[in-house]
């Protein structure tokens, strides 16, 4: 780079990354920070990006960021709608249309995640595509945001690789793959019939999943909204949770948390994931 365009970058970022508070994004304060914002390793890690690559970005150099890039950049500042297009444009990338949901988190729902601090939750797309999680969530689920393409969608996952299923007990697979496909016929019909992220979809799956194409075929349509699960923790062994959903106006995001469910012995073991954190978790699944 090196571009007055890429200058700017350089200083917009650092802008935006001055004006938030490590709480904000669930990172401890500390009495011995020298900035009163997020440091640059911290943009970094929130973005899935490496310290060094984030530095050239903020001096304006390096090479050009990729509109994944961008994105995860957007997410981890908390730009709003224009500043993330004002990004883009800087970036020298095609700004993404309005109508994509995995370019921006719905504001509000970040809010509310910022908020979660004792439960795992997430916020996806309407195609099962994890925008952002908190650690709890991570913990339980597994880590989402190094994924790219269709393998970002777990209901793509879920149906083309077999190791995307340990989460679930294998008892509860067929009702899980029966809930996906209703859940993304529904998904599918709010969407224009222009759009090519759904089509796009519901093509590779057909064209390499039996099982997707023949659920696919029985036309049954249905929201996942509150749901009863059992997951499989390779630490913890089996969770039973509530699986609560909260939807955007136009249902193209949701924001998820998980709860003990009643009756079953989890909430100790939902206790215990922010002490094991992260470490026992094999791949990301959800």
């Amino acid at each position: 780079m090196g571009s007055v365009k890429y200058t700017e970058l350089g200083a917009f970022l650092r802008s935006r990354r001055d004006r938030i508070r490590p709480a904000d994004v669930g990172l401890p304060s500390g009495p011995r920070r020298r900035v009163s914002g997020l440091r640059r390793d911290e943009v970094a890690q929130l973005a899935g990006a490496s310290v060094d690559y984030y530095n050239e970005l903020e001096r304006g150099a390096g090479s050009q960021p990729s509109e994944q890039m961008i994105a995860a950049l957007s997410r981890a500042l908390r730009l709003t709608a224009d500043e993330r297009d004002y990004l883009y444009r800087l970036a020298d990338r095609p700004v993404p249309v309005h109508s994509a949901p995995a370019a921006h988190v719905h504001p509000g729902m970040l809010d509310l995640l910022t908020r979660l601090t004792s439960t795992p939750a997430q916020v996806i797309t309407d195609l099962h595509v994890t925008l952002v999680q908190n650690p709890l969530a991570v913990a339980l689920l597994g880590d989402h945001s190094g994924l790219r393409g269709p393998r970002a969608s777990f209901v793509h996952r879920w149906f083309t690789d077999p190791d995307s299923r340990r989460l679930y007990p294998e008892a509860d697979h067929e009702g899980q793959s029966r809930a996906f496909v209703a859940d993304l016929r529904a998904a599918v019909a709010r969407r224009s019939a222009k759009d090519t992220e759904a089509r796009s979809m519901i093509d590779s799956l057909l064209g390499t999943s039996s099982e997707f194409a023949a659920l696919w075929a029985d036309h049954d349509v249905a929201f996942r909204r509150d749901d009863r699960k059992r997951l499989q923790h390779p630490a913890l062994g089996l969770i039973e949770v509530n699986c609560l959903n909260l939807f955007s106006e136009d249902g193209r995001q949701r924001l998820l948390w998980f709860t003990p469910a009643v009756g079953a012995d989890s909430a100790s073991l939902l206790d215990l994931l922010a002490v094991i954190g992260t470490q026992e978790m094999a791949g990301p699944a959800r």
